[in-house]
């Protein structure tokens, strides 16, 4: 909250507000025919629906023992119950209830806020059996009892039947009078408007090119920019305060008034707490409900008079400048994507079009680093030499029964690793260690400026509330350390055994995985000696190769097969250890799937880069694993098979995911519009006739969070920096994926989701701590990979002992077979190793060991020691954002003094003054909380 702006709120000494007491606790009619007026929600529809309502609203009273708060005045029995279905007597009764004095306009009757849809198949009514019959009953009673339940909550509740064949799809159309949203606005300490400011929004690019005179084909100017504001919690005492409080109709956006309606519907009950039976989550888990979304604010498709209509609605206007493949090349419009789909979404976008900037240098300079290998490759004096060897070298079988081979056969295979392995790798791990550091700095930056700009930087800590199902479960109560409240609690240390036995969990699913990738190895084995076997002189040669290409498909396969396991299987974990807030659900549920998913993912990487080659044994004396020969490198060295599977698995990934999000949202829209037509069809409807809005949604895909998209994006980040020494066009790749990337999720959206409830946010949460760890896990990865995994530090060695220019390198990297193995074939025959003729590791392979560890510490501390001096140099904050917050604490303070030393006394006197005039007789409806819902 924006200390300054809710000072600046308790400074005017204005009258307050004369409101109706039909929900808002200290509101005021002007005189008492007000409150005798006042009547609440109807629904159209028959009398006989009213009684079963009636019966039903009993039926659940009798099963939970907990009432919900009577909110009807003494004497109104007559008119009516608060959330009563029978119809008022008095024409204009919702408006009666709305609060008069605080705007100048009222509330005129519109379209609803959000869409309750179940379907009902008419034909199974008589065709099933008892126990499908009774659970048909009780979500019917469900149903009802939920409904009753948020028509006494304050809701208008108007359903609309759409028959087709023998199916009925029901639409519950829910809307909030204004004094309910006034009520459950300061409830859930929304922040409104207090003062308007010029927008903010920058982007350093822009100002760069601006003030180097250059056309920035990037910039596009995108109509109807939202405001800024200076914003505080909502108080309906100083409701005149509030910018727009004259006009009910646009007061309260259609985001926060999609947050009022989802709270309420997330802790209504429809039945025994006891039995979980609470809020609009399990309705849907249950079947009870097919689902629940806020309305769009009308098409996307841009009307008839063209993209410069005059009243173009929010949607349009983002599909216009935003969801448009033309649009690729153009900034985001960060705070209309934040209007219409809230904070939580705008930083999804802020993030990847940040993260996406950023792969620029890098892919440029990576496709440089590659280059710079494609001509070494006709130049390399090593390269050269075993291309042109022809007989000279004989190499060793690679499996028991295989034949001799020459290593010329493999001068395809060390020409490719060339375009990897070359002294540039070096220079550009270094620039991708430093390159990862300043990228989480300035995002740092950025998202601090867009916290303050958005107004959520301290969300989490004050603003955030509990989730209900954490509500609904807890077994105490306790006040929370900030606010001083009274909260629901879960033990602390009970929550740790909870995280301890779920750990167990997440380990055994390691444990698959490792025995996943143990499988793959033995594959790769066995192919290498059945392509061996083949009697193909090509196909021997490329036997390791072959053999490992489908390895890497196999395990892409098992990769996304255990993904989908391990996703629901984490859901479940993470409700079980009760976590406060949502936020920390997400944190807890991101973090074990993100464990998985990077054993998953990195575990094949991560054997070929460090482990495979390294425990081959050597001729006579080779090491096996369940009977069969350990995997050793292709003549071209480990490095390009790394390369090779970081392509399978990143590309081949990217692939899949962007042909999923392409195709499976489009066909489940196609299914549910085929579906639904077709039910019409049978129905006799035209299939031409026009649809209204929530039919129209009800067709579109729902909106399945943000979880995958984060998730796709933190691993290729992985890819990207962890194996980049491997790989240098990795963030080429990476960079033109982001590109379609930007736009399909904007498409999908803008055009194929239900608009999903506005979330609040005050960062990108767990995701940032797991990109930081990725950062300072690259270090060390490309240190033993340029150290171990490349032949940089042995052509090094070599010119620095021997040659110069490299003349012999090849026979120098190759050991002779033991003469007991030479006996034995009646041949002699070399392998890749640095030991001598009878086996043993030999003075170079020792010195070379002692070059390659020292690289690795020299490595990691220049990199470490840079990464630290530039986070010392870049403030998290920006000195500009760091100015503004001292200047709201600043006038905070004088205008807290101000005012307890001008209306301290009399502030006092007023609240009391409020207290007194309220009906002793009239209690406004809450929701239920935990603890009242347990007596």
């Amino acid at each position: 909250m924006r200390v300054a702006a809710t000072a600046w709120a308790g400074l005017q000494g204005l009258p307050l507000p004369t409101l109706c007491p039909v929900v808002v606790p200290g509101l005021y009619c002007q005189d008492q025919a007000h409150a005798e007026r006042w009547a609440m929600t109807s629904e159209a529809s028959s009398g006989s629906h009213c009684a079963r309502s009636r019966m039903l609203r009993r039926r659940a009273q009798e099963e939970d023992s907990t009432v919900l708060i009577n909110v009807s005045p003494p004497g109104a029995e007559n008119r009516g119950p608060y959330g009563s279905t029978a119809h008022t007597s008095e024409p204009g009764g919702q408006q009666a209830a709305a609060c008069r004095a605080g705007a100048g306009s009222p509330a005129k009757p519109r379209i609803a806020d959000f869409v309750l849809v179940w379907e009902e198949d008419l034909k199974l009514d008589w065709q099933q059996n008892s126990a499908s019959r009774d659970r048909t009953d009780t979500h019917r009673t469900w149903r009802e009892t939920f409904l009753d339940n948020l028509r006494a909550a304050g809701l208008h509740v108007d359903q609309h039947n759409v028959q087709d064949g023998n199916t009925t799809v029901h639409y519950a159309l829910l809307s909030a009078s204004w004094a309910v949203l006034c009520y459950y606005a300061e409830d859930l300490r929304l922040k409104l408007p207090l003062q308007e400011l010029p927008n903010q929004a920058s982007n350093w690019s822009a100002e760069l090119l601006a003030w180097l005179g250059i056309p920035n084909v990037l910039l596009e100017v995108v109509p109807d920019v939202p405001p800024e504001y200076y914003s505080c919690q909502f108080r309906v005492n100083k409701l005149p305060r509030f910018l727009g409080s004259d006009n009910q109709d646009t007061f309260f956006t259609s985001t926060k008034r999609h947050q009022i309606l989802f709270e309420i519907l997330a802790k209504t009950p429809y039945g025994h707490e006891k039995k979980n039976l609470l809020g609009i989550h399990q309705l849907l888990a249950e079947g009870v409900l097919s689902a629940a979304f806020p309305l769009h604010d009308g098409p996307f498709k841009t009307p008839p008079e063209g993209p410069q209509a005059p009243h173009l609605n929010q949607r349009q206007v983002l599909y216009q400048h935003w969801a448009r493949w033309g649009k690729w090349n153009k900034y985001q419009p960060l705070d209309h994507v934040r209007r219409y789909f809230g904070e939580k979404v705008a930083l999804y976008f802020a993030w990847l079009g940040f993260y996406t900037g950023w792969l620029l240098p890098a892919a440029v300079v990576g496709t440089l680093v590659f280059l710079v290998g494609c001509f070494l490759v006709f130049s390399d004096i090593p390269t050269q030499e075993l291309c042109g060897s022809k007989d000279s070298f004989e190499m060793c079988p690679l499996c028991l029964d295989c034949p001799f081979w020459l290593l010329s056969s493999a001068c395809a295979l060390a020409q490719a690793g060339r375009l990897f392995d070359h002294g540039g790798t070096v220079f550009f791990s270094l620039f991708m260690a430093l390159w990862a550091v300043l990228l989480l700095e300035y995002w740092k930056r950025k998202s601090a400026t867009l916290a303050y700009r958005w107004d959520c930087s301290d969300y989490e800590d004050i603003e955030e509330r509990p989730r209900p199902q954490f509500a609904a479960s807890a077994p105490m109560t306790a006040p929370n350390p900030i606010t001083g409240e009274d909260e629901p609690y879960f033990p602390e240390r009970s929550r740790a055994r909870r995280m301890l036995a779920g750990s167990v969990v997440i380990v055994v699913m390691v444990a698959v995985v490792v025995m996943c990738l143990v499988s793959i190895i033995l594959y790769r084995a066995i192919m290498a000696i059945v392509v061996s076997r083949s009697g193909n002189t090509l196909l021997a040669a490329w036997a390791s190769r072959i053999a490992s290409l489908t390895g890497s498909v196999v395990n892409l396969i098992f990769i996304l097969i255990l993904s989908k396991i391990y996703v629901s299987l984490a859901h479940v974990l993470t409700r079980w250890e009760m976590h406060r807030t949502q936020t920390k659900f997400e944190d807890a549920f991101t973090l074990k799937v993100f464990i998985f998913q990077f054993v998953n993912f990195y575990s094949s990487p991560i054997y070929i880069a460090f482990f495979k080659g390294r425990f081959v044994g050597y001729p006579g004396n080779y090491h096996t694993l369940f009977g069969v020969r350990n995997e050793e490198c292709a003549a071209g060295g480990c490095l390009i098979e790394l390369a090779q599977e970081l392509l399978v698995i990143m590309v081949g990934k990217q692939v899949i995911n962007n042909m999923q999000e392409v195709l499976i949202p489009k066909l489940k829209g196609w299914w549910q519009k085929f579906r639904l037509c077709s039910k019409k069809r049978k129905a006799g409807a035209s299939p031409g006739a026009s649809q209204e809005r929530w039919e129209e949604d009800y067709e579109l895909v729902p909106c399945e969070g943000l979880f995958d998209e984060y998730l796709e994006m933190v691993l290729q980040f992985g890819f990207v920096t962890i194996f980049v020494a491997a790989c240098p066009l990795a963030p080429l790749f990476a960079l033109l994926n982001n590109w379609v990337e930007i736009r399909l999720d904007a498409r999908k959206f803008v055009c194929e989701y239900r608009r999903p409830v506005a979330e609040r946010a005050q960062d990108i949460g767990i995701w940032f701590h797991i990109l930081a760890g990725i950062t300072h896990l690259a270090v060390t990865s490309n240190a033993f990979l340029l150290a171990f995994s490349s032949d940089f530090l042995p052509r090094a060695y070599y010119q620095w002992t021997r040659a110069h220019d490299l003349r012999g390198f090849v026979n120098f990297t190759l050991a002779r077979a033991p003469p007991s193995f030479s006996a034995a074939h009646n041949r002699t025959c070399r392998y890749r190793a640095f030991r001598d003729d009878d086996g043993h590791y030999s003075q170079t392979y020792w010195n070379l060991l002692a070059i390659r560890l020292a690289f690795v510490i020299v490595f990691e501390h220049v990199v470490f020691s840079i990464g630290r001096l530039l986070d010392l140099l870049v403030p998290d904050i920006p000195e500009s954002v760091e100015i503004k917050v001292k200047r709201e604490y600043y006038l905070a303070k004088q205008a807290l003094a101000e005012n307890e030393a001008l209306f301290g006394t009399n502030g006092a006197k007023d609240e009391q003054h409020q207290g007194s005039e309220l009906s002793p007789h009239w209690t406004p409806f809450r929701v239920p909380k935990a603890s009242q819902l347990r007596q």
